[in-house]
């Protein structure tokens, strides 16, 4: 039987913030992406983001992200490569040191927002985050958009990758996402998402935003978790795959050493 992840960013809360539904989507996810406190998070939510996911079983990733609370690390920043391996380093390092304490084994790295979008497209930028998650634990997965410039770097660096799509998002031609300021962006009909994550897992395909069918690779299917829809289209996507003879897997099982 086929094999795919189910990931989620989680532990995004801060202070007396609260961000997300990560108790109630934990249960139905299989790895999860854990802030870092660059673009959300603070120490107490990361500490109880690792308990939390141990309790379910799920397996944690770090979520590094650009240096801005303020606009949630979707903006772009224009930092050296020494900057951006030394961020890498330092958000995972924090919290693989949570996950140690917690016995919990780390599992992968997935860069948020718009360093995740730079990167996609920028060779030297993936480089250096590869480096900076070499850095930390060779051992680490990179979770990176299906082919995207940092799924070739984590290979060129030595890391294993996993190649994510997206169940809520639109597509362009050249398989990138499409930005969030363009119209379409989102995808907010729940059955046309689980219609296009069936395709991409079983059939390797998805419609561009142009209606153009490009080919796509997926190990892991990311969720977002602040919708209030989130549990309920959880649910539905597990139940969708299953039934098209796919089962849920965190991506240390799918991807291999």
């Amino acid at each position: 039987m086929a094999k795919v992840d189910l990931n989620c960013d989680m532990g995004e809360s801060f202070g007396n913030y609260t961000c997300g539904m990560d108790a109630d989507v934990v249960p139905h996810i299989s790895s999860a992406n854990v802030a870092c406190g660059f673009h959300a998070s603070d120490p107490l939510v990361m500490e109880k983001t690792v308990a939390l996911c141990k309790k379910n079983g799920v397996c944690v990733g770090a979520h590094p992200g650009f240096p801005d609370l303020v606009g949630f690390g979707r903006r772009q920043m224009q930092v050296s490569t020494d900057e951006l391996r030394t961020m890498v380093i330092y958000q995972v390092g924090a919290l693989k040191t949570f996950c140690d304490a917690a016995g919990v084994k780390l599992q992968h790295v997935k860069p948020h927002g718009a360093m995740y979008n730079m990167a996609g497209k920028d060779e030297q930028m993936a480089r250096a985050i590869c480096e900076g998650v070499y850095a930390v634990d060779p051992s680490l997965i990179l979770l990176g958009l299906s082919g995207s410039k940092l799924v070739a770097a984590a290979k060129k660096v030595g890391l294993r990758a996993a190649r994510e799509v997206f169940a809520d998002r639109a597509y362009e031609e050249d398989g990138s996402l499409v930005a969030r300021s363009k119209p379409g962006a989102m995808i907010t009909d729940e059955e046309e998402a689980i219609a296009r994550v069936v395709s991409m897992v079983t059939e390797h395909r998805v419609k561009a935003v142009t209606g153009k069918e490009i080919a796509i690779e997926a190990d892991s299917i990311c969720l977002h978790g602040d919708s209030p829809k989130a549990v309920l289209f959880a649910e539905k996507i597990s139940a969708a795959l299953k039934a098209s003879g796919v089962s849920i897997a965190p991506m240390a099982e799918i991807i291999a050493r």
